[in-house]
Formats: structure tokens, sequence, C-alpha cells
């Protein structure tokens, strides 16, 4: 019976493609086809891994982190404001946050930025720079980005948010303040439904802030172009998750008493390693929520990506070549990976398995633009498909170690060589150059 019913749901599921299902079904399945998919990603441990990594760069970099924040600040005569933001975050840990927040808050006014010295404040910028650096490597291994930012794209966009970030909270801390104190609002809530809307509208606006906070966080940390309505469908869902996960949270500590009984003291630090471990996979979990709205060909019942035959390899391989050198011949703009992917409708990770082997092999080059274009590096007229199937059916030089003396293998590589011999003879003579101009295509 259970038999039946799973594979009833799975025939639902994944029997058909959602474009040719009614609105509301498509829907239906596309949400369960979602949650499937975070559900496997979550059980296969990479996402849980980089969490837990990240929960270790936190807590080096929390002080230092909030101690730039706080000098920044008081240049403003504003640094209290950082003691409730902290206190919001450290909340759901129960009675024990607010000594701890305390705690944390006496750790950074003890922090001398005048008496460290360049040795200290270098240290201290890095395990900052580390915790945004490791953030940003998760949100591209997520969204299959292969190349970090460079080095000046580093230092001058991860200090703009040191910079801007706490400006940023100052400014909604003040206009929440200001909204809150202000005489006409405490009139209005005594007018209904000015009231109650006013009281709705205060319930809703952490999940509003939240969602704001994380759709920057997509837009902005990983390495590649990811639309605004991914971002901010991938930062409700974070915000929503994460809101109703404190408060959950918040009911766990508090009935926590054996956590208390087996760790004493230890008991609160026990809770805020569990809590930034919840709090960044609900981070990295709306991430991929984003990620999979943007390529939604990636929602498969099977692993992504699929496993690459030989002979598509090749394939790809060609095509690749063909396209990047028919945009060279006539003047048109040069290839990106993600679009050349989307043209070819590839898996990203084929292709960029496929551009890595023929730049490696000198056919081609990648610019060192944010977005790299592919251009090729020799002369198309001296580029023979040989040349191109050569180089995507590259041997490792390290196998065999040694030629195996045994008749079989012998026989094995003597049909191979005639495969080849035929290979070659049928490709003779046809050039990078006669495939692009007898492509025939329209442009891409």
């Amino acid at each position: 019976m259970l038999t039946q019913i799973r594979h009833h749901i799975t025939r639902w599921v994944w029997g058909n493609e959602p474009e040719t299902l009614p609105f509301l079904r498509r829907w239906a399945v596309f949400t369960a086809r979602m949650a499937h998919v975070l559900v496997r990603d979550l059980g296969g441990g990479q996402i849980t891994l980089r969490a837990m990594s990240l929960v270790y760069t936190t807590l080096l970099s929390l002080v230092p982190l909030l101690a730039l924040a706080f000098s920044l600040l008081k240049g403003f005569g504003v640094d209290n404001v950082l003691r409730p933001v902290l206190m919001r975050f450290l909340a759901p840990l129960g009675s024990g946050a607010a000594d701890l927040a305390e705690q944390i808050i006496g750790f950074v006014e003890n922090i001398k930025v005048g008496v460290l010295g360049a040795v200290g404040l270098g240290l201290l910028l890095y395990s900052v720079i580390s915790l945004i650096q490791k953030m940003e490597s998760g949100f591209n291994f997520i969204w299959q980005v292969r190349r970090p930012r460079s080095l000046g794209r580093r230092f001058s966009e991860y200090l703009s948010v040191l910079v801007f970030g706490p400006l940023i909270v100052l400014a909604a801390t003040s206009m929440t303040a200001t909204v809150a104190s202000n005489t006409g609002v405490q009139h209005l809530l005594e007018i209904e439904p000015f009231g109650t809307t006013l009281y709705l509208v205060g319930r809703f606006l952490p999940y509003f802030l939240y969602t704001a906070g994380f759709t920057f966080l997509f837009l902005f940390m990983p390495n590649t172009r990811v639309r605004f309505l991914p971002a901010l469908a991938g930062g409700l869902f974070a915000g929503v998750l994460w809101q109703t996960a404190s408060f959950a949270f918040a009911t766990f500590a508090s009935n926590a008493g054996n956590v208390n009984a087996i760790y004493s003291s230890f008991a609160i630090g026990v809770l805020l390693l569990i809590w930034l471990y919840v709090s960044w996979l609900i981070l990295l979990m709306g991430c991929r929520f984003a990620f999979l709205l943007q390529h939604p060909e990636q929602l498969s019942r099977a692993p992504y990506p699929p496993r690459l035959t030989a002979e598509r390899e090749e394939e790809l391989a060609l095509l690749t070549m063909t396209l990047v050198a028919y945009n060279f011949i006539h003047g048109q703009p040069p290839w990106q990976t993600d679009r050349l992917a989307r043209y070819l409708h590839a898996v990203p990770e084929h292709v960029f398995r496929v551009l890595d082997r023929l730049v490696d092999c000198g056919l081609l080059v990648e610019t060192g633009d944010p977005e790299p274009a592919i251009l090729p590096r020799r002369d198309i007229d001296a580029v023979t498909a040989a040349d191109i199937l050569t180089a995507v059916r590259r041997d490792d030089p390290e196998w065999p170690p040694r030629r195996p003396s045994h008749r079989p293998y012998g026989q094995v590589r003597e049909l191979l060589g005639r495969v080849d011999d035929a290979r070659r003879e049928a490709l003779d003579g046809v050039t990078l150059r006669r495939l692009a101009e007898s492509a025939g295509q329209e442009s891409p």
C-alpha cells in the first residue's frame, strides 16, 4: 500500500513537465519539487558542512566585527545602537542572552584600536574579512561559480560592506525609534482602524527588515549576476524562516533544562553555537532557494548535474568552439559562460568543465573581467576539429603508470588506434573557420 502511494506521488510530481500543467497544479508540482530538492541538498552534507565552518569563523570574527562597527558608529555619537541589535539577535537564547550580550559588548569596548599597532589592526581586519570571504565562498558554491572575486574587488567591496553596513543598521534603527516616539503616531494608535493597522505593521516589520537584509546579501555576495526577483523570493523565504526559527528556538531554550543541567555555566555557549548554526543554515538554504528559482532546470529528481557522456562532451566542445569563432569572425560580442550554457541548453557545470579543458590546451582564453568573456587564443585557420576533440579527450599523463604487457591490452590499444586513424581521416581539413562559416546560424 505504501509503495503504491509513493509511486503515485512520484508520478504526480515528476511525471509531467510543469509547463504542460494547469496553473494551480503547476505551482503545486513546482513547490513539491522545490521541497524535495532542498531536503535532498540539506541531507547531502555540503550545505551543513559550510554552515558549521561559518559558525567557527563567526566565533573568531564576532568581536572584531562589532569593534569595527562600534568604532564607526562612535564617530557619529550613536555607539549605543549596537546593543539593541545584538540583543535582538541573541534573544532566542533565553534568559542568559542579556548577560552574554553584555559580555560581548564589554569585550568590544575593551578593544583599543589605537594601541593595537599595525600588526594587531591587520589581524583584526583579516578576521573580519575572512568571515565575509567564507560567506562569499559558500554562496559561490551554491551558485556554481568557479572563481571568487579578484583581490582588488574584494578589498573595495568588502570595505564597502564594513562601512555602509553599520550605517544602514543605524538608519533603520533611528527610523524605527523616530516613528515609535512620534506624537502623531501615538495619536493614530488610539484611532481605529489605524491602531490595529500600525500594530500589525509593527509585528511584520522584523520580517520586512530581515527580508531586505537577506535579499541584499543574495544579490551582492555571489560573484555572478543574480536577478532581483529570485533574490527577493530567497530573501523572503529566509527572512520568514529565520524569524519563525527564532520563536521556536526561544521556546526550546526556555525549556532546555537538560542542557543547563549537563553544561551548567557553559549552557549559554552551547546554545549560542546551535543558534549560530541554525542561522547560517537558514541563510544558505535561502540562497539555495534563490538559485533554484533562477535555474529551475536544476529541480531534478536525480542528483544534479547528470552524468556527461564522452560523446556529448565532444559535441559540446565542437559547439562551443564553433560559436566562439562565429562571433569572433562576425564582430559580435564574445560569449560569456552563463549565456553560452543557456543558449546551448546545457548544464553550466558541463560547460565549465569543457571550457577548462579548451583553455588548458590553449584553444580558448578567458578575459579578466568580473564576468569573463571567451575568445579564441589561436588562429582559427590553424585550429582543426581534430585539435578540439583531442583537447577534450586528453589522458591523465600519470595513467597508466606503466604499459601492461598482457595480450588483451595490446589488442584493445590496436583497435582504438584504428578508430583514431578513421577519425583523423574523416576530420582531415576541417578547420575551426570552416565550421564557423558553414554554421549558417542566426546571430545568437
